[in-house]
């Protein structure tokens, strides 16, 4: 049993532990437990006892006796919290009562074999913090939604939560476990370091209903697995001493410092690795109050351990490497951070290094962040080697009981950073990820409407989650991608060969694109456009009832937000249009699927199209799809466009499902090196260039007849840029922080940022310098949808018969599913509903058993 027979062996077995179990109840009777205290029901059922298995399985992984699937601490006390009906539906606020039981109560570990995506549920996240706050070690499943990335789910993915992955008993990372990063600080931020660890997921015993025992698969058996590991380790330490030792940071440090790291995952797939009972154990017996940084090095030379950063050396003139680690503080509570971070470079070469900080100056409940923003000096701009060194941040306590003085800790982040000599242009893409909206907080629809299981684009769109694969083929190719969380008035387009815009959803200042224009026009830009569907007809289909806010949602956009690209495009003559295509076509010697993607309906002449014939299943085109059951042949649709453009090149095309890890069927990963050759260094592939479809007049749809933004929906709820002021982020060059950005008048002339000395910002930073001479024209961006209407997503359920892609039946999957022979246990799609509401927060949750 992974090396509890040894403390056993102890007499270390959870006795006198009291063990919360939040799940579908648990039989009184159940021969698999000696020490059940006490059963709860918080459902509108009449019953204590679990109909559907899960709650008893959870329960005997933690706390069974049966000798052919003993649990890890046999005498653990269960205190078993039904919050399932039997028909697996569950309410936020049965939880909520249930939480201020559990803390009534005094439990010392609660496990949750449950998650969902919604971290803006603010009355069950700050729930989890008070449950945290009154020294609950809280355990719960990192979700089934694996291999994908960014999938991390609710309770899971926050800091004050130990976070499980699932991996076989070869070591392996389960296909099914949900993959970091945190997406929570996207876009300008970047996410944090989850799983924090995993364990055994996959063919684990447990007990059934009534008696007997059986195996089941899922990040819903790893949790229990280590919170049968938190009781044991709980009970090492003498009840009179647990409360002033034992809290939610410092078992996390127990378990991700005594964690054994397997060899292959990286950092955002097994977090600190494998729980290893005996070596956290080992630190449990020593441990005195202190702070420490997870994880604790960022080693450049650690591949694939420490991917993406690996993956991608330093250089000088880019934009900031941002690492995001979390500080875990076992003196309290409540921490503070006495002073700025330092960096203490190991030798010179160290000093090339800038790093700027963003953290968490009160750290509660028991956590924070540390976000470092490194950014190579110009002098370093020939430099190759290795930069050094170490963080150091110091954390005080309020003193204990007892005690007279605040305790103080000190801790510490290696760093080991590879750097290399700036790259030429050519060879560098910006990736714009401030223009890309995600559920949550709004209903933003999925790329691919041919996948019915998950109507949401929940993952990021983020380089390093669902466009992970392209990150390493990018860099496989020779090109090195930053990523631009800011306006696009915020990055100096001189560096780049190639602008990367891939399935947004935000609008435009009008500065952006007047900026844009400039860029490609006259500065040599090379722009790359993957669109996205849009159809107002068919977002208006797509609704859906919310029975707890009793009110109907709508998607805030489409697929990806055309009016919006359309503005942005418009100085080029180019825009896209309303059609939903769907279909299989040929292209540079590859098959390639078209899932859901938009048409091109303007293109200057001389421009280069290629038009496939695919069906339209927008609202609009269902007569064409009618027909075309009698033997007509479909359509010539116009989806992608190359042009030379002044200086620079654009490429549009309509869909961006190929380039997604998840929901992709094909990939265009061969067409994106053909279209980044031509953006980046004018190198023509012959089959993309043929005369045959050069355009000898332009594509042109008049302005009446271009997709239109929806007037119901109040979109600058949801929206980065309406209502909202242009300025550079924490993400951007460390010279324009707080500034509009290049070629722009700058607010903060001649701004003294932080141990560094002052900017003069008046010149190559001013629209009044002499870096461009195009007239500007003057541009107003239409914006609409800014009515009241739509609130924040909740509830994927309701009773709509006119939205057969969201009828219940496509949420609500098997409880346990098998496949090939073993027992999978998969997410469940639960109702929740709220007997109160706060300001900011969704209006329900979306939650699965995992």
């Amino acid at each position: 049993m992974f090396g509890a027979e040894d403390l056993w062996a102890k007499g270390y077995t959870g006795a006198k532990v009291k063990m919360a179990i939040f799940d579908t109840g648990i039989r009184a009777d159940h021969p698999h437990f000696r020490n059940i205290k006490e059963r709860t029901n918080w459902t509108n059922e009449d019953t204590l006892n679990d109909n559907l298995g899960h709650g008893t399985f959870v329960a005997g992984v933690i706390a069974g006796v049966d000798s052919e699937c003993l649990g890890f601490a046999p005498d653990t006390e269960i205190y078993a919290f039904r919050v399932f009906t039997d028909a697996q539906v569950s309410y936020t606020s049965w939880f909520l009562d249930a939480f201020n039981y559990a803390i009534a109560t005094n439990m010392d570990v609660l496990n949750l074999s449950i998650g969902g995506p919604d971290y803006l549920d603010l009355p069950f996240v700050e729930k989890i913090w008070e449950i945290t706050a009154n020294n609950i070690i809280m355990v719960s499943a990192i979700g089934n939604d694996g291999p994908l990335y960014g999938t991390l789910n609710n309770p899971a993915d926050q800091s004050d939560v130990i976070g499980v992955g699932g991996i076989d008993y070869s070591d392996h990372i389960a296909s099914f476990s949900s993959r970091g990063m945190s997406t929570w600080e996207l876009p300008h931020g970047y996410g944090r370091v989850k799983p924090d660890i995993v364990a055994y997921g996959r063919d684990i015993m447990g007990s059934k209903i009534s008696a007997g025992c059986k195996s089941l698969s899922g990040t819903s058996v790893a949790s229990p697995v280590v919170a049968g590991v938190v009781c044991l380790l709980v009970s090492v330490i003498p009840e009179p001493e647990r409360k002033s030792i034992l809290n939610p940071a410092s078992m996390k440090q127990a378990l991700v410092e005594g964690a054994a790291k397997l060899t292959g995952p990286n950092m955002y797939e097994q977090g600190a690795g494998r729980v290893d009972l005996l070596a956290s154990y080992e630190i449990l017996k020593s441990y005195k109050p202190r702070t420490s940084i997870f994880p604790s090095v960022l080693d450049y030379t650690d591949c694939p351990y420490t991917w993406p950063f690996c993956r991608q050396p330093l250089y000088a003139g880019a934009m900031p490497v941002i690492f995001n680690a979390t500080i875990l503080n076992g003196m309290g509570v409540i921490g503070y951070v006495e002073s700025p971070p330092k960096w203490h470079p190991f030798d010179e070469d160290g000093n090339l290094l800038s790093i700027h900080f963003t953290y968490s100056e009160i750290i509660w409940p028991w956590t924070g962040h540390l976000a470092l923003h490194m950014q190579i000096k110009e002098e370093g701009a020939q430099f190759s080697g290795k930069i050094e060194g170490n963080v150091t941040l110091k954390v005080s306590s309020p003193p204990a009981q007892g005690e007279k003085d605040p305790r103080v800790s000190i801790c510490v982040l290696q760093l080991k950073l590879n750097v290399v000599p700036t790259p030429q242009r050519s060879k560098r893409i910006l990736w714009d990820q401030f223009h890309s909206i995600k559920y949550p907080p709004g209903y933003i629809p999925r790329d691919s409407l041919d996948v019915r299981n998950d109507i949401l684009d929940w993952h990021g769109d983020h380089l390093h989650t669902n466009f992970h694969i392209m990150f390493n083929m990018l860099r496989d190719a020779g090109y090195y991608i930053e990523t631009l969380g800011s306006p696009l008035t915020c990055f100096d387009s001189r560096h780049y060969g190639t602008l990367l815009l891939v399935d947004l959803e935000d609008e435009y200042f009008p500065e952006e694109i007047e900026k844009l224009r400039d860029d490609v026009v006259n500065t040599g830009l090379g722009l790359a456009v993957f669109a996205e569907w849009y159809n107002v007809d068919s977002m208006v289909k797509m609704r859906f009832f919310d029975d707890n806010t009793r009110s109907w949602w709508t998607p805030v956009t489409g697929g990806a937000n055309i009016p919006a690209l359309n503005d942005l495009l418009a100085p080029f003559g180019i825009a896209f249009g309303d059609k939903i295509l769907n279909g299989d076509f040929s292209l540079l010697g590859e098959q390639n699927r078209y899932a859901s993607g938009t048409n091109i309906v303007r293109f200057p002449r001389g421009g280069y199209v290629h038009s496939f014939p695919f069906l339209d299943s927008s609202e609009s085109g269902a007569t064409q799809s009618v027909l075309l059951t009698s033997g007509s042949t479909k359509a010539d649709s116009p989806i992608l466009g190359l042009m030379a453009m002044g200086e620079g090149r654009i490429s549009v095309y309509g869909d961006s499902n190929c380039l997604d890890s998840s929901h992709m069927i094909t990939n265009c990963f061969t067409l994106l090196r053909k279209i980044l050759d031509f953006t980046s260094e004018d190198v023509r592939d012959p089959t993309l260039f043929s005369d045959s479809i050069k355009q000898d007049s332009p594509l042109y749809e008049a302005d009446n007849r271009l997709p239109s933004r929806r007037t119901d929906v109040n979109f600058s709820a949801y929206s980065a840029i309406v209502g909202k002021e242009l300025i550079c982020g924490s993400d951007t060059r460390f010279e324009i922080w707080g500034t509009k950005g290049y070629n722009l008048q700058v607010r903060g002339r001649n701004k003294r940022l932080p141990g560094f000395p002052v900017i003069d910002l008046g010149r190559g930073f001013n629209s009044s310098s002499a870096t461009s001479n195009i007239k500007r024209p003057r541009l107003t961006v239409r914006r609409k949808g800014d009515s009241l209407g739509n609130r924040y997503l909740g509830l994927f359920y309701g009773d709509e018969p006119d939205a057969p892609v969201l009828v219940v039946g496509h949420w609500l999957v098997p409880f346990v599913v098998a496949v090939t022979g073993i027992l999978l246990l998969s997410f469940w799609r639960i109702r929740q509903k709220r007997r109160r509401r706060r300001k900011g927060s969704s209006s329900g949750r979306l939650a699965n058993i995992v």
